[in-house]
């Protein structure tokens, strides 16, 4: 029987194919004469054909489509109450009930109907997938996980792992449980670059004992290459907010650290975050050091020689009104969005780990060019 229900989440179900015509920039489909002459002509076939359960689940798609909630439940509502209505569609208008209420704002509905299609249709995928996201989306990150598990995701698993983590820090920063949902993600998912940057950060700030060259050279060996740079980004924001705080890490923390970026001298990246590190800490002469290194593996670099021109100009006593002309222009330079999706080019100024746009798990690339 369950194999069977299972056909009814494959992508060739019209529910499926309507669960995708619904993605959109902003979640929403925009409001069009033919979707609306849709619903009308569908609506006019069920009034004649009451018994088209298909139809059914149709319409109320279309309905949710457009926002309407209330007429979306409606349907659902009256399709699982029908007596005699076989297991497979039952199924189907609990689960498309649970999306109604997600997207009506209505969670504890939402998980009580996925959570009763779930009974009927056992561990199926499309269901699963809406559970776990309706869990991250409420913070029940070990529920999350643990769906995730069952999908086979190793990399959301850890994922939500390492925000279990997170969430037990916010009242109780030195909180031993965190270090151990960060090396149960380390399990599960070896090269989860979630997990080290979050071990980074803890022993960067002073939470943890370690060293922090130390588990950045171990997480350069297990983070894929193409995401190295996060692990840099996340240890630059921790050292610019700890700039004035007793926890700001030593010189020694900071020249170990350099030591490992100094073993990949063709990632030009990692010579680039070489330099800011430094500078994060009023080393300006080796930071520029490391910047032109940049431009010896990439001459057309850019940010590296924003910095190398935001140096200089510092050297020379330029007339005022150049000088806050070109303060304006470093400064606006700098707001430039960094990061893109390789998967659907969504453009951000901080890094992600899943795509806002398109919902890509770690897709992130660095905007090496102003044209990418």
């Amino acid at each position: 029987m369950r194999d069977w229900i299972k056909t009814v989440f494959s992508s060739r179900s019209l529910g499926q194919d309507f669960l995708r015509s619904e993605s959109h920039a902003d979640g929403l489909l925009p409001p069009s004469e033919d979707t609306f002459a849709a619903i009308s002509e569908l609506s006019r076939v069920v009034k004649n054909n009451p018994d088209a359960v298909e139809i059914y689940l149709a319409l109320g798609n279309l309905y949710r489509s457009q926002g309407e909630i209330e007429r979306a439940v409606h349907i659902r509502q009256n399709l699982i109450l029908r007596p005699g209505l076989h297991h497979e569609f039952k199924a189907r208008a609990l689960y498309e009930l649970g999306r109604d209420y997600k997207r009506g704002g209505f969670v504890d509905r939402a998980f009580e109907a996925l959570r009763q299609a779930r009974k009927i249709a056992g561990n199926n995928p499309a269901i699963n997938q809406e559970l776990a996201k309706l869990s991250a989306e409420s913070e029940e990150f070990v529920q999350a996980a643990k769906y995730y598990l069952e999908l086979g995701n190793s990399i959301a698993e850890a994922h939500y792992m390492v925000r279990q983590a997170q969430k037990e820090c916010r009242d109780d920063p030195k909180n031993t449980q965190a270090g151990k949902w960060i090396d149960r993600a380390l399990k599960v998912s070896p090269g989860c670059m979630e997990a080290w940057l979050e071990k980074l950060q803890r022993v960067w700030n002073g939470l943890d004992k370690g060293k922090p060259a130390k588990i950045l050279e171990q997480a350069m060996g297990l983070v894929p290459e193409t995401m190295r740079f996060m692990l840099l980004e996340g240890l630059l924001q921790k050292s610019l907010e700890n700039h004035s705080t007793e926890s700001r890490p030593t010189a020694t923390d900071l020249d170990a650290i350099l030591a490992v970026l100094d073993k990949f001298p063709h990632d030009m990246l990692l010579q680039y975050y070489g330099g800011l590190l430094l500078l994060s800490q009023g080393r300006k002469q080796e930071a520029q050091n490391w910047f032109e290194r940049c431009l010896i593996l990439e001459p057309n670099f850019w940010l590296a020689r924003l910095e190398i021109l935001d140096l200089a100009q510092k050297h020379h006593d330029l007339p005022k009104p150049l000088a806050v002309q070109l303060d304006f222009f470093i400064s606006r330079a700098r707001e430039v969005k960094r990061f893109s999706c390789r998967q659907c080019g969504l453009k951000r100024e901080s890094i992600f780990f899943i795509c806002p746009r398109c919902g890509s798990w770690h897709s992130i690339s660095f905007r090496r060019n102003l044209n990418e």
